[in-house]
């Protein structure tokens, strides 16, 4: 089959040959606030570089921008600046509430959409929705630090900004011509009734790596002659060469240091006239002598002023190449520049039409292709050095003492300056290790070499602590993520080999041989009784426990987590098969897929009658899974919440086929005597299944009884399953929280389907009620595995009285649809997602742009959280590729 453009593209990627992948969407949109940058004793990050200072302090790890792009070392940096002359602040970067400024935690308070994107980022686009009125920063602030709890977040739609349509949309487009030969074009439409003034100040600069005593030499800007009618800016850099950013038209060419403003800052002489803000300087203050007037600097923007009428708009060309502009063949702009733009979106509907299924609506293909290009523009560079940063640089204060045993200080080996996905560059603009496995499923469908490298990259011994442990995030790198790499390596394997047809066995083995140690770390450090009982902490589910779960527990001794031991036994299997998988060419891995095999049924038997104590995290009266409180005297007591952590044993499933076993003659060997000698193993081993090579057997720490037990909880609607997709905690509490006492304290959990109403990790996420993308997935791809092994004949009602019975295919295919019809136009013509936000239901401006909430109302679907976090709800283009309408 022939190859599309982005293909070859990507195939150029892959062999080396061309490095397509240098410059894209990697700048951050939120570097301050972000623990990086924190140099305070006792961690806050927050206070310590707030909003409010990012325009004048430089940034020491990382830079930001708005619709941005920078080389894959962060070493250029270019994006666009914006002001329609009646806001305070030159608007540079997103503006967002902090931790503590939220009533429901740090929140981003703008509106913007990522539209479009290849995987090689030859043609991108975004949208960012710009105020005519001045911006409401301090009635944000105001508004949501009155606000409690129990209220829902004040947002910049709420405050009317956007009536009578008195906005600009504000299009930025990237297309390469090569690898280094940027075209940029940024569109400016005037939505209101009158005539609006905006200035355009597409900004390149230098990421500062000079001022921290520790980088030699200091890179340079400087205004080139005119050429073939525009204005030229002349970039040079070590690493990098020589480069131009031309700008067409005659705008003035602002120049000055990207250096912190130490007058603003600290109260202290600037060493330079020439710093950070001076652009803000120049236009909000008139001061004109804040501009280098040699023209010469670290930083400089081509400012363009416009008066747009009504209904009109006004379009910008720019070039970042590094080739001379005195010796460009195709001159600068005009048609050559147009055809460039259509030709990339031309192959970019070409890359996605291939890699799409014909059928699919105009609705859900838009969905779809926005849900990815919110993926790829989440990539980010990622700079932390854990060392340097706890001993500080020379050029700067020595940092307190206090931080030498803070934050982060046991991962002093931990050096990170990669492009990485994020969560949500402004919420959560730092890798998390399980986000990424799931950020890596939904990639693969289009870029499974970068998905790889991404897995890969974790492993890494600058990124793995040498005890084996993955970093889980920065803000506390010795938190516990659930352990799902194995899954998503597995997983981006499979994708791959399907895809190209080949299979990637290096990648596959590279990977499994770093986990090992992770599996080891797990099993040496979360099991504290060695009982095949796991613990793990808060295991990404923030407040779903009735305590903190990540904290010491008020009643003493520790908790046996249902989730925590669930994971590992997924884990076990998905290591198991990917043991079985390389040992189609090495028979050594069968000893090993052995090894997990039993650990495996030694976990199920634990989970399921504790070391033959009769103990367990099952409730026989209850039929369901629940997390127990082992006590300092030894006793157990469950805690009766009905929640995800009950739903994730059915996680851990997986079959082996009769022809599997029979090549596989040493695992086959040590099965059989495995089950003829530990009797108890056959109790979590179904072999009802025969095919015609003959007998099938399913390993899954739920039985086929349990399992239609909990899925009458998971089917049933006034529990767990919504209208959008399975709640993380039963709708039951709602009318029955639970209530434990201890030591004269009160700990609840009640049903919340939307904001957290507790300030729990934060209280920027919520687990009590509200739908979440990544464990549906996981959820709907289990029962998928457990219908490849009982078929057809085995049916359950769904959802539960309605008399409707379904095979666990169609019950996982009815759950893709409710999950994918969050973002779906319904009968109604309206978008669940958007709930009662009438501008984006029924403006023709705004109903077919699309936001990846975090996490979703348990009630009616509405978008909740960080709200661009594709990221993992971008899992959504995954579902729709395989079963969407």
């Amino acid at each position: 089959m022939d190859l599309t453009r982005e293909e070859q593209r990507l195939l150029d990627s892959r062999n080396r040959t061309a490095y397509w992948k240098r410059w894209g969407p990697y700048l951050s949109e939120r570097q301050w606030g972000t623990v990086r940058e924190d140099y305070s004793p006792n961690g806050t990050a927050w206070e310590y570089f707030p909003h409010d200072m990012a325009r004048s302090r430089a940034y020491r790890w990382g830079e930001d921008g708005i619709g941005g792009i920078c080389d894959n070392h962060q070493r250029i940096c270019f994006a666009l600046a914006m002001w329609n002359r009646r806001d305070p602040i030159l608007k540079e970067r997103l503006f967002g509430l902090n931790g503590d400024e939220g009533n429901h935690g740090e929140d981003v308070k703008e509106i913007y959409f990522y539209l479009d994107s290849t995987p090689t980022h030859s043609y991108m686009k975004m949208l960012y929705k710009y105020p005519q009125a001045e911006f409401p920063y301090a009635w944000l602030v105001a508004e949501n630090r009155r606000r409690t709890k129990q209220d829902p977040e004040f947002e910049l739609m709420d405050t009317g900004i956007f009536n009578d349509n008195r906005y600009f949309d504000v299009f930025v487009e990237y297309a390469k011509v090569s690898v280094e030969d940027i075209l940029v074009r940024i569109t400016a439409w005037n939505r209101g009734p009158d005539t609006a003034s905006l200035d355009l100040l597409p900004t390149v600069w230098f990421r500062n790596t000079w001022s921290w005593g520790r980088y030699p030499g200091r890179p340079g800007l400087s205004l080139g002659p005119d050429r073939g009618g525009a204005r030229v800016i002349a970039l040079q850099q070590a690493e990098l060469g020589q480069r131009w950013v031309l700008a067409e038209g005659t705008p003035t060419v602002l120049f000055t240091e990207n250096e912190t403003n130490f007058e603003r800052v600290w109260g202290a002489a600037n060493p330079s006239s020439y710093v950070k803000d001076s652009f803000h300087e120049y236009l909000i203050r008139g001061r004109l002598e804040a501009v280098n007037p040699e023209n010469l600097g670290t930083k400089a923007a081509a400012l363009y002023r416009s008066d747009i009428p009504a209904g009109g708009s006004t379009t910008l060309r720019l070039r970042f190449t590094n080739a001379d502009p005195s010796q460009d063949p195709h001159g600068f702009f005009g048609k050559f520049f147009d055809d460039t733009f259509s030709a990339r979106i031309a192959e970019a509907d070409d890359f996605y039409a291939k890699h799409g299924k014909p059928g699919h609506s105009e609705d859900s293909t838009r969905v779809r292709r926005q849900a990815l290009a919110g993926l790829l523009w989440s990539k980010q560079f990622y700079n932390y050095d854990v060392k340097v940063w706890l001993e500080g640089d020379p050029g700067q204060p020595e940092p307190p003492p206090e931080r030498k045993e803070g934050r982060n200080h046991e991962w002093t080996h931990l050096y990170n300056a990669d492009v990485l996905l994020m969560p949500d560059k402004w919420e959560y603009p730092w890798y998390a290790s399980w986000d990424t496995a799931f950020h890596c499923v939904a990639l693969s469908v289009i870029d499974p070499d970068f998905a790889k490298d991404q897995l890969i990259l974790l492993l890494r011994e600058w990124y793995m602590n040498p005890n084996g442990q993955l970093p889980a995030y920065e803000w506390a790198f010795s938190d516990v993520n659930p352990p799902v790499h194995a899954w998503a390596a597995w997983r981006v394997y499979k994708i791959e080999k399907r895809i190209h047809g080949t299979a990637d066995r290096g990648f596959l083995e590279r990977v499994f041989h770093k986990l090992l140690l992770n599996f080891t770390w797990w099993v040496n450090r979360k099991d504290p009784d060695g009982m095949n009982i796991f613990e793990g902490g808060f295991l990404g589910l923030d407040n779903i426990g009735v305590f903190d779960r990540s904290a010491s527990l008020p009643t003493g001794g520790h908790l046996e987590q249902s989730d925590g031991t669930s994971w590992m036994g997924m884990y076990c299997l998905n290591m198991m098969a990917i043991a079985l998988e390389l040992s189609r060419e090495d028979p050594a891995y069968e000893d090993v897929a052995s090894k997990f095999f039993e650990h495996f049924v030694y976990i199920a038997q634990a989970m399921n009658d504790r070391g033959g104590e009769g103990n367990s995290l099952w409730d026989e009266d209850d039929g369901f899974y629940y997390d127990a409180l082992k006590l300092p005297d030894g006793s157990q007591r469950f805690l009766k919440v009905r929640s995800m952590v009950g739903l994730i044993p059915l996680f851990a499933v997986e079959t082996l086929e009769p022809e599997v076993l029979f090549r596989l003659k040493g695992f086959s060997a040590r099965m059989n005597w495995f089950l003829e000698n530990i009797p108890a193993a056959q109790a979590h081993i179904d072999s009802s299944q025969k095919s015609a090579l003959g007998v099938r057997r399913m390993l899954s720490l739920v039985s086929r009884e349990r399992m239609e037990r909990v899925l009458r909880y998971m089917l049933d609607q006034n529990e767990f399953l919504s209208p959008h997709g399975v709640r993380a905690l039963s709708k039951y509490h709602r009318d029955h929280p639970y209530v434990l006492q201890v030591n004269g304290a009160s700990y609840s959990v009640g049903y919340e389907p939307a904001e957290s109403r507790s300030g729990t990790f934060g209280g920027n996420s919520n687990w009590r009620g509200p739908v979440w993308f990544p464990v549906n997935f996981l959820l709907i791809e289990s029962l998928q595995k457990f219908h490849h092994y009982f078929g057809d004949d085995f049916r359950v009602e769904c959802p539960v009285g309605s008399g409707n019975k379904m095979s666990l295919w169609e019950v996982a295919t009815f759950l893709s649809h409710c999950l994918e019809g969050i973002f779906l136009r319904d009968s109604k013509n309206r978008r669940p997602v958007y709930g009662n936000i009438e501008k984006f239901q029924s403006d023709p401006l705004w109903r077919d742009f699309l936001l990846f909430y975090e996490y979703f109302n348990g009630e009616n679907g509405s978008g909740l959280g960080a709200n661009h976090q594709t990221g993992w709800t971008a899992l959504v283009a995954k579902l729709i590729e395989q079963s969407g309408p």
